[in-house]
């Protein structure tokens, strides 16, 4: 692979993780990942991956999507807090989360890479019967909440500030999936792995170990942890070795990643440059993150085996990624909008008797019943404004994704914008001019694959790679840990840094408090 590749990449994840800061949790990880997916695809030189473009950029959203959930503000002001166990400490867990998330992103980045397409779109189904729960689950907590998320604490389903729900839900779905099909099939088999080890992972952690990582916010960490392991299993009890190698690659990255974009930013609060550090900080573990993924799909891109779209079974799925990048990913989050635009008092409350998200929403479903037509009629008669070949559609659709989510997110910016937003939208505007000049002008001949046969994979092609990552990623984890650690002991000594509030995890003077316990029971 060249250098364009590795930098589109890592610019790409760089890009959606700087807007994901602006509107946060499990919908804001899936632009990163889905940007990132399809940069690699792009540039990989594999003609038979260009045809799943749509495919990658999908599973890459829902594989980054996971980690949204985990909390980690708290681990970021252990560094701060001059407190030398704490920052020890946040140091280790910033590592810790930034290798479950890049561990589960990865793996979704990869799966398309050797999923055929029979099993591949097989997934679809189960996967739009746990989104529909999901999504009836997110109705009923905003019915609950009142627009007033502190709420959420005084909910009687309140468990450490956990996805215990969804994750019971997904476990539902699975068993029902699995009961209508009347066999275990891949897509009920990974939900219930998922679910499964998440629960394991959050009874085993939290509830008998005692384990918190940052009360008395949530620990969702540990179902990562726990589903992060499921995952593994399932893949290797389905052969898929690479995509185990891929999560490998891009966990230890990501977590180098998160721990040392803390160290430089902590390094850049000692400046008298007053500008956004917490942004600097999510745009550069997003380029580390991204080179993690530009790893991994340059390592399979040259070993994994030939896939295959013919016969093209469910076309409708390919219209289904497309939608779901493009509408889904971009509704979920451009939704938000509105209420900043009538904070910063842009926008009225109310436009003829309906609310400004209102109009929003109304406006949105037209414009996805207008993409949803297209496509479908793409499917019987070709549009004459799509090219022909593969690699241009799949251009087409990272293009207008970028820009649609840069301009999107500076649509909420701009009517509060300040100086120190040059570094957050200013900078995600300038890689992405960046990002479409590297799309064009530095694509990869077509070739196929040279590191394996060509139908199907082998697992020894991928074990010795597995077993020196693990070992490289366990040796680099301790080594990159006490390094920050020690940096910033040598700026900072006892002092506290600027930039967040004092957070202390040991010791006497600990600010960390006991979370509310599972439902039913009573305080500590």
């Amino acid at each position: 692979m060249t250098w364009p590749f590795y930098l589109l990449t890592a610019l790409s994840l760089s890009i959606g993780w700087g807007i994901r800061g602006n509107f946060g949790h499990e919908y804001g990880a899936m632009i990163p990942g889905a940007l990132a997916a399809m940069a690699a695809v792009l540039l990989s030189g594999r003609a038979d991956w260009h045809r799943r473009v749509a495919y990658f950029g999908f599973f890459g959203a829902l594989g980054w999507s996971f980690g949204g959930s985990m909390s980690y503000m708290h681990v970021i002001a252990y560094t701060h807090s001059g407190h030398s166990p704490s920052a020890l400490y946040g140091f280790a867990c910033l590592f810790v989360v930034g290798f479950l998330w890049g561990a589960v992103g990865g793996a979704g980045t990869a799966l398309p890479a050797f999923l055929e397409r029979e099993r591949l779109t097989a997934l679809f189904g189960p996967l739009t019967a746990v989104f529909c729960a999901w999504l009836l689950e997110d109705l009923a907590n905003a019915l609950w909440l009142a627009g007033d998320p502190a709420l959420r604490h005084e909910d009687p389903l309140y468990w450490f500030d956990t996805d215990w729900v969804a994750a019971g839900l997904a476990v539902c779905v699975g068993l029902g999936w699995a009961l209508v099909r009347r066999r275990f099939d891949d897509g009920s088999s990974l939900i219930l792995h998922l679910a499964l080890g998440w629960w394991a992972g959050f009874l085993l952690l939290v509830n008998l170990l005692g384990l918190r990582m940052t009360p008395p916010r949530g620990d969702n960490w540990a179902g990562c942890v726990g589903m992060t392991i499921g995952l593994w299993v399932w893949l290797q009890r389905r052969g898929l070795h690479g995509a185990t190698l891929a999560s490998l690659v891009t966990g230890f990255i990501g977590g180098f990643g998160f721990a040392t974009g803390q160290l430089l930013k902590l390094i850049g609060l000692t400046t008298a440059w007053q500008t956004n550090w917490h942004s600097l900080l999510e745009q550069t573990y997003g380029f580390i993150n991204g080179l993690g993924v530009a790893v991994a799909m340059a390592l399979l891109a040259a070993r994994a085996p030939l896939v295959r779209d013919e016969p093209p079974r469910r076309r409708w799925t390919e219209v289904y990624a497309v939608v779901f990048v493009l509408v889904g990913i971009t509704f979920l989050n451009l939704r938000k909008n509105p209420a900043d635009w009538v904070k910063a008092k842009a926008f009225p409350e109310m436009l003829h008797g309906m609310s400004v998200s209102a109009w929003f929403h109304l406006a949105y479903l037209a414009l996805a019943v207008a993409v949803v037509w297209l496509l479908a009629r793409h499917l019987r008669r070709t549009l004459p404004v799509l090219p022909a070949n593969w690699l241009g559609k799949g251009q087409l659709l990272y293009l207008v994704f970028l820009w649609w989510m840069v301009i999107g997110n500076f649509d909420r910016a701009q009517v509060a914008f300040a100086p120190v937003r040059l570094v957050t939208e200013g900078v995600i505007y300038l890689n992405a001019v960046i990002c479409t000049l590297l799309l064009f002008a530095t694509v990869s001949p077509t070739k196929p694959p040279t590191g394996g046969p060509s139908e199907t994979p082998v697992p020894a092609a991928f074990g010795a790679w597995t077993k020196r990552v693990v070992l490289i990623g366990l040796v680099g984890m301790a080594f990159s840990v006490v390094a920050d650690w020690g940096i910033t002991r040598a700026i900072y000594g006892d002092r506290p840094a600027p930039g967040a509030n004092l957070h202390i995890r040991f010791g006497p003077n600990a600010t960390a408090t006991k979370a509310k316990p599972a439902p039913g029971q009573p305080h500590p």
